[in-house]
C-alpha cells in the first residue's frame, strides 16, 4: 500500500547512513566466503537506499508485498532500466529464500554480480544526493 506523507529528510539521511555503514562493513568482509550473507547485506543496502528516496519523495510503502512495490516504485519513478528492476527483484527473491527457506547462494553468484550490485548502489546514492540538493 502506497501512502503519501510529508517528505522526511531526517529519515532519508538516517537510512542512507545505515546503508553506508553496512556497505563499509561488507567491504571488510570476504564476500565470496559468505555469499548468502553478502547477498542479504547487498539487498538490505539497496532496500534502505530505495526507502530513503521514498522518504525524500514523501512516500511510504507498507503491507504485504511492500518490498516488491518499493522496487517497482523507485525503478519506475527514476526510470531505471527494466533489466535493473528485474535484477533487484531477483535479489529480493533470493534474500527471501535465504531468510525463509535456508537457500544458499553460490560463491560464483557474488563473484559474477558484485560489481553490478555496487553500480546500482552508487546510482541510488547519486539519486539521493540529487534529491537532497
Amino acid at each position: 500500500m502506497i501512502i503519501n506523507t510529508a517528505p522526511d529528510k531526517a529519515k532519508a539521511k538516517s537510512l542512507t547512513e545505515m546503508a553506508k555503514i553496512t556497505l563499509d562493513r561488507l567491504k571488510e568482509t570476504n564476500k565470496e566466503k559468505y555469499p548468502s550473507n553478502t547477498l542479504t547485506d547487498y539487498y538490505d543496502i539497496i532496500r534502505k537506499l530505495m526507502e530513503a528516496l521514498n522518504a525524500l519523495d514523501g512516500v511510504k510503502i507498507k503491507g504485504e508485498g511492500a518490498h516488491f512495490q518499493i522496487i517497482d516504485y523507485v525503478c519506475d519513478k527514476y526510470k531505471l532500466h527494466i533489466s535493473t528492476k528485474q535484477f533487484i527483484q531477483d535479489l529480493r527473491d533470493y534474500r527471501n529464500r535465504i531468510s525463509y527457506e535456508g537457500f544458499s547462494v553460490k560463491e560464483s553468484f557474488i563473484e559474477s554480480n558484485a560489481s553490478k550490485i555496487e553500480k546500482i548502489i552508487s546510482l541510488l546514492l547519486k539519486l539521493i544526493n540529487e534529491e537532497q540538493n
